[in-house]
C-alpha cells in the first residue's frame, strides 16, 4: 500500500509539473545566432558601431511600445523587470538589447581616431559595466524563464561581459581569464550539438575568445607568449576581437616606443640622418615593421584588400613622421646644421613614401591586368577597360618622375643617389612603353587601325630601348626583362594583326560602297505600314503593340509629318507707272492765313 501511494503521489507530482510547464512555458532563444545576424546586417561588419548602436536603440523602442512596458509621461522611473513580468520571450530579448547598446556605446568610444582621453574613457568604463549589469539580469530571467539552452548561452554571455569589463580596466586578470574560459566552455559544448550553423557559429566565437584567453595567460605569467607573436593573433576578424586588438595596438605602441629609444638615426641611400623628436622615430618605426610584414615571404598570401590596408598604414606613418620633421624645422631657428639634418630626412622619408606609392600602384595595375584578359563569368567581375590601365600608367609615369626629381635635386650626390635616380628613370621609360601598349589597345577596340598600328610600333620601340638599357645595368632584373620581352613580343604581333586587319577593311570598301549604291531606291525604302490608335478610332483594334514585345504603344504619329503647304502667289507691280491715281487735294487740311501769320512768316 505505501508503494502504491508513493506511486499515485509521484503521478500526482508529475501532472503538477506538466500542468505547470503547460500555464508557464520555458522561452527559447538562440543567442549567439540572433546577436550575429543583427551585428553582421547594422553595421558591424564594417566595423561600425555607431550604427549598431543606433539599431538597438530603435529596436529597444519598438519592445517597449508592442510591449506596452513604456514608462509614461512626467519624471522618468524605470519600470523593473522580474520574473513575474516576463511573461513573453520579447522581454528577454529587450533586456538582451540592452546589454548590446551599452557594449556598442562603450565600443564606439574606444574606437575614436585619437583613442578616448580621459573623461571619455571614464563613459566608456561606465558603459561596460552598464553591459555587465544587463547580461547578469538577461541570464537570471534566463535561468528562471528559458530552457537549458538558452539559459547556457545566456551564462556564457554575461561571462563574456565581465571579462570584457575586466580586460579594458587592465586590472584582476585571473578573473577575466576564469570568465573568458568559461564562455569558451559553454560555446565548445554547444557547438557539438544543434544544426550545422549553429555549430559554425560556436566555432567561430571560440576562435574569437582564443585570442583574450592567451593574452590574459600572457599578463598573468602562465605563458611564454612574446609580444611580437601577439601580432599574429590580432590578425583574426571579428566584433569579439576589437578590444583585444585595441589592448594589442596600446601594448604595440608602448614597445615601439620602447625600442624608438635606441633608435637614433635613419639611414638612407648611404647618408646617416639623425632623429631627435621622439614622435618622429615612433611613427619611422611603425612605418618599417609594416613594411617587413608587407615584404615577407608569407605577404603573397594575404590577400589584396588587407595589402591596401597595410599600404594606407604605412602612408598614414610616414606623414605622421613628414609632419613632426616640418613642425622641428619651424622651430629650429638659425642653426643650419640642425635644419640642413631635418631637410636632409624629410627628403629621405619622402623618398621612401613615393617608393611604397608605386609600389601599391602597381599592386593596382596586377589586379587590373589579372581582370583585363578575363571573361565576364557568373560572378559578375568587371572586365578591365584598356583605359583604366592607361590612367593607372599615368600616375605610374607621374610617379617615377617626381621620385627621380627629389633624389636629382640635391647638390652633392653619392653614387647610390645617381644610381636610385637612373633606376626610376628606366622605369619610368618602362611606364611609357606600358602606357602606350594599352593606349594602342584602347584605339584598336574602337577600330581605328591606322592609330593602333602606329602606337604599337612605337611601343614596341619603347620596350626595346628600356630591355636595351635594362641589360646594361650591373645587376639586371630578371622578371622585368622577361616582361619586357614578352610586351615587346606583343606588341610586334599586334602591330601586325591592326596592319592585316587594316588592309582586309581598305579591301572591302569597294565592296561595301557597291553593295550600298545597288540597295539605294528612288522611292525609299518599303516599310511596315504602321497603324496608329487616332486614325482608326471607329475600328475595335489594338494598336498598342504585341505584349510579348518591348515595342513602343502606337497611338499617334510623332513628330508629326511634315504637310505640304501653298505658297503665296508671286504678284509683280509692273502696271504702277501706268494707274492714274486720283486727287486728294480736296481731302488735304487748308492752312488758315491771317495777319499775324505773315507778321511771323
Amino acid at each position: 500500500m505505501a508503494k502504491g501511494n508513493e506511486a499515485s503521489a509521484m503521478e500526482i507530482d508529475d501532472n503538477k509539473s506538466a500542468t505547470v510547464e503547460q500555464i508557464n512555458p520555458k522561452f527559447s532563444i538562440n543567442v549567439l545566432q540572433l546577436l550575429k545576424s543583427a551585428q553582421m546586417q547594422h553595421g558591424l561588419r564594417h566595423r561600425d558601431y555607431t550604427r549598431y548602436r543606433r539599431y538597438c536603440t530603435a529596436r529597444l523602442r519598438r519592445l517597449y511600445k508592442s510591449l506596452k512596458f513604456t514608462h509614461g509621461r512626467g519624471r522618468f522611473t524605470r519600470r523593473a523587470l522580474t520574473e513575474s513580468t516576463v511573461t513573453e520571450v520579447r522581454f528577454l530579448h529587450m533586456v538582451l538589447y540592452m546589454a548590446e547598446r551599452a557594449w556598442s556605446h562603450a565600443m564606439e568610444k574606444r574606437q575614436l581616431p585619437d583613442g578616448p582621453n580621459g573623461r571619455q574613457r571614464i563613459y566608456l568604463l561606465g558603459r561596460l559595466r552598464k553591459a555587465v549589469k544587463w547580461a547578469i539580469l538577461f541570464s537570471q530571467l534566463c535561468a528562471a524563464k528559458g530552457d537549458s539552452r538558452t539559459s547556457l548561452e545566456a551564462e556564457a554571455y554575461a561571462s563574456y561581459m565581465k571579462g570584457t569589463l575586466l580586460f579594458e580596466q587592465d586590472k584582476n586578470w585571473e578573473t577575466a581569464l576564469m570568465n573568458f574560459k568559461n564562455a569558451r566552455a559553454v560555446y565548445e559544448e554547444l557547438g557539438k550539438y544543434g544544426d550545422i550553423e549553429n555549430q559554425v557559429l560556436c566555432r567561430e566565437r571560440v576562435e574569437e575568445l582564443e585570442p583574450s584567453i592567451r593574452y590574459c595567460l600572457h599578463k598573468v605569467g602562465e605563458s611564454s607568449l612574446q609580444t611580437s607573436e601577439l601580432l599574429d593573433i590580432g590578425k583574426m576578424e571579428g566584433p569579439a576581437l576589437d578590444l583585444f586588438k585595441a589592448k594589442l595596438e596600446a601594448v604595440m605602441a608602448e614597445a615601439r616606443s620602447q625600442q624608438a629609444a635606441s633608435m637614433t638615426e635613419f639611414y638612407w641611400l648611404g647618408h646617416r640622418f639623425p632623429i631627435s623628436n621622439a614622435k618622429t622615430r615612433v611613427s619611422i618605426l611603425k612605418a618599417q615593421e609594416l613594411e617587413k610584414d608587407l615584404h615577407s615571404s608569407a605577404a603573397d598570401s594575404v590577400p589584396a584588400e588587407k595589402k591596401f590596408a597595410m599600404f594606407d598604414k604605412i602612408f598614414s606613418a610616414y606623414h605622421d613622421a613628414r609632419s613632426c620633421i616640418r613642425n622641428d624645422l619651424a622651430t629650429a631657428g638659425n642653426a643650419e646644421n640642425v635644419k640642413d639634418d631635418l631637410n636632409g630626412l624629410d627628403k629621405a622619408v619622402s623618398a621612401v613614401l613615393g617608393q611604397r606609392t608605386i609600389e601599391r600602384n602597381l599592386l593596382l595595375v596586377t589586379i587590373a591586368k589579372s581582370k583585363f584578359t578575363k571573361h565576364r563569368d557568373d560572378k559578375g567581375d568587371k572586365i578591365t577597360k584598356p583605359e583604366e590601365l592607361v590612367r593607372l600608367y599615368d600616375l605610374l609615369i607621374q610617379n617615377a618622375t617626381d621620385l627621380s626629381d627629389l633624389v636629382s635635386s640635391g647638390r652633392d650626390r653619392n653614387k647610390e643617389e645617381v644610381a636610385f635616380a637612373e633606376e626610376y628613370v628606366l622605369k619610368g621609360l618602362i611606364f611609357r612603353a606600358e602606357r602606350c601598349f594599352y593606349l594602342a589597345k584602347s584605339y584598336s577596340s574602337a577600330s581605328k587601325r591606322m592609330e593602333a598600328y602606329v602606337l604599337f610600333c612605337h611601343a614596341r620601340s619603347l620596350a626595346d630601348t628600356a630591355l636595351q638599357k635594362l641589360q646594361m645595368t650591373d645587376n639586371p632584373d630578371k622578371t622585368l626583362i622577361k616582361d619586357l620581352k614578352v610586351l615587346s613580343d606583343n606588341c610586334r604581333s599586334n602591330s601586325c594583326i591592326e596592319h592585316a586587319a587594316g588592309i582586309m577593311e581598305e579591301e572591302k570598301i569597294p565592296e561595301k560602297l557597291s553593295k550600298g549604291v545597288s540597295t539605294i531606291s528612288l522611292t525609299g525604302n518599303e516599310k511596315k505600314e504602321e497603324k496608329f490608335l487616332l486614325e482608326m478610332l471607329d475600328v475595335y483594334e489594338s494598336a498598342v503593340g504585341n505584349l510579348n514585345t518591348k515595342a513602343v504603344p502606337h497611338i499617334e504619329r510623332f513628330p508629326p509629318p511634315f504637310q505640304a503647304v501653298p505658297c503665296n502667289p508671286i504678284v509683280l507691280d509692273i502696271a504702277y507707272n501706268s494707274i492714274e491715281f486720283p486727287s486728294l487735294e480736296n481731302r488735304m487740311k487748308k492752312d488758315k492765313k491771317g495777319i499775324f501769320s505773315r507778321l511771323w512768316r
